[in-house]
């Protein structure tokens, strides 16, 4: 048997769920930039070890950032003008003009067509002298971005249409057709280039003002990849399809407590056999790509790797589905032994078996608690914070659940909120600082706290409905929501239970 190298231990710590895209500006969407750099500084402040991010990839339809057009790619929409100006590829001229303007809600049209406008002032600065950084992140990348990058600028040459709507030859990724229409277009394959280059530029510099203030990023890892993606695109033959590219079953998830019909998310599945025929060379690059912009990631979906719903292609809603069996143990084993110890935490949400539970413990990885779910009277669930155990992230919520304050106002039930109430010793006027003690008092090696409940913001905050495809993705912190007092009070809890200095 392979030896399986232990994973990391995250030390006793408390971070911050905030996607980049959330945080304020003048720009209509946060960004990566001085904002970003300004965000670490507060989460100093707050005694915080852990900046939890969404994946950072090219945001999919909807403008979600778990249906991207790529597994490795950055999202062009994260780059910051200001660094631009810095850099001498846009003026601050170019930065006012027609700026969307600040607002809590993201309009993600009005800022792509904007952020659009901006990056192709700067490429059009740095088209007639090519970096020589930016050959070096060519090469050095090349193993995916040759392929997402070609992808990309196909994409744009056929009207934005996904690629099997492409000529047949390019759509079935035939390398000969691919290189003859890669080298009758190359300036535009480089325009792609430039901008995941300005992207990883940028997102290396937040991570070394990161660094310097002992804060580190957990970063979000989705097990499935759209079918309207480079990876599926590129490596047909690693996914379940038949021959004429269509998926034969995709991914979702049985009914649960997000959803009665359960979740029918569309992505196509593996092929595990064909994966592990060779030797899982490709999930190997993906979690190294990942885990070089990240310190630790949170492997969405982890129960996919023990069985996932597989439900049939055209099936009007997940409940036709059925549970099919994933790698197990043997991409872990294969992870490792290239890898090195795995920094990953496991989502075990949702219908959690034993054989879940008992890979995850096997691979020593950290699961999940989730303190809104923990407070039905008539059971006595595993997320209840006496029941927790140290490898443990415990969460107030995810960006999948209502905020605290609007769980409670709007979801909770008459029996739950008396159970919490008691459960805490609260008279309920602060619900949400009730939660995140909670979490910080737990056994849980790492306590995780979104931005919103911090800031004690209702349902308009909420991140994402999931099974809703539209409305989504779009908080942004609001005025008052980064209060010196509000860093001096979540330090002051952390430190009471020992998750600061």
């Amino acid at each position: 048997m392979t030896q399986y190298h232990a994973p990391m231990r995250f030390a006793r710590s408390f971070g911050i769920l905030l996607h980049p895209s959330s945080l304020p500006g003048p720009f209509g969407i946060g960004d990566v930039g001085p904002a970003a750099v300004g965000y670490l500084d507060w989460l100093h402040e707050a005694g915080a070890r852990w900046w939890q991010v969404l994946p950072l990839n090219p945001a999919g339809p909807g403008a979600s950032p778990y249906s991207s057009t790529s597994a490795f790619a950055g999202n062009p929409l994260l780059v910051s003008p200001e660094l631009l100006v810095e850099q001498g590829l846009l003026s601050r001229e170019d930065i006012s003009r027609s700026m969307p303007a600040d607002g809590e809600r993201v309009d993600w049209e009005s800022v792509a067509v904007w952020k659009e406008e901006l990056l192709e002032r700067a490429w059009a600065a740095a088209a007639d002298q090519t970096p020589a950084e930016m050959e070096a992140f060519a090469e050095a990348e090349a193993f995916w971005l040759e392929d997402y990058a070609t992808y990309a600028a196909l994409r744009r040459a056929y009207a934005e249409r996904p690629w099997w709507q492409w000529p047949a030859p390019l759509a079935r990724c035939d390398r000969q057709a691919v290189a003859a229409w890669r080298s009758q277009h190359e300036r535009q394959v480089r325009r792609v280039v430039f901008r995941q280059w300005l992207f990883f530029r940028q997102w290396r510099r937040l991570r070394a003002e990161a660094a310097r203030r002992g804060i580190r990023f957990l970063g979000d890892a989705p097990i499935f990849v759209a079918l309207d993606s480079a990876d599926v695109w590129a490596n047909r033959h690693l996914f379940r399809l038949d021959h004429e590219g269509r998926p034969e079953v995709v991914a979702g998830v049985p009914p649960d407590y997000f959803s009665a019909d359960g979740q029918l998310w569309g992505n196509p599945l593996y092929d595990w056999q064909r994966l592990a025929e060779q030797g899982y060379h490709w999930w190997i690059n993906r979690l190294a790509a990942n885990l070089r912009q990240v310190d630790a990631l949170r492997l969405d979906h982890f129960r996919g790797f023990v069985a996932c719903w597989e439900i049939p292609a055209g099936a009007p809603t997940a409940r036709q589905g059925r549970w099919t069996p994933g790698p197990g143990r043997a991409l872990f084993e294969a992870l490792a032994a290239a890898l090195g110890p795995l920094p990953l935490v496991a989502e075990d949400l949702g219908f959690i078996t034993d054989d879940v539970r008992a890979l995850r413990d096997e691979l020593g990885l950290a699961g999940m608690a989730i303190l809104q779910f923990a407070f039905e009277p008539g059971e006595r669930s595993a997320f209840l914070p006496y029941l927790h155990r140290p490898n443990l992230v415990v969460y107030t919520g995810t960006h999948d659940n209502n905020t605290t304050l609007g769980w409670w106002r709007d979801e909770a039930s008459p029996q739950v909120r008396r159970f919490f109430l008691e459960y805490v010793n609260s008279d309920g006027r602060e619900v949400h600082w009730d939660m995140i003690r909670l979490a910080f008092a737990s056994v849980a090696d790492l306590a995780i706290v979104p931005h919103q409940d911090v800031a004690g913001l209702g349902s308009q905050a909420r991140m994402n409905i999931p099974g809703v495809a539209a409305g989504n993705w779009g908080f942004r912190l609001g005025p008052g929501a980064l209060a010196p007092a509000l860093a001096h009070r979540l330090h002051r809890l952390a430190w009471v239970y020992g998750r600061a200095e």
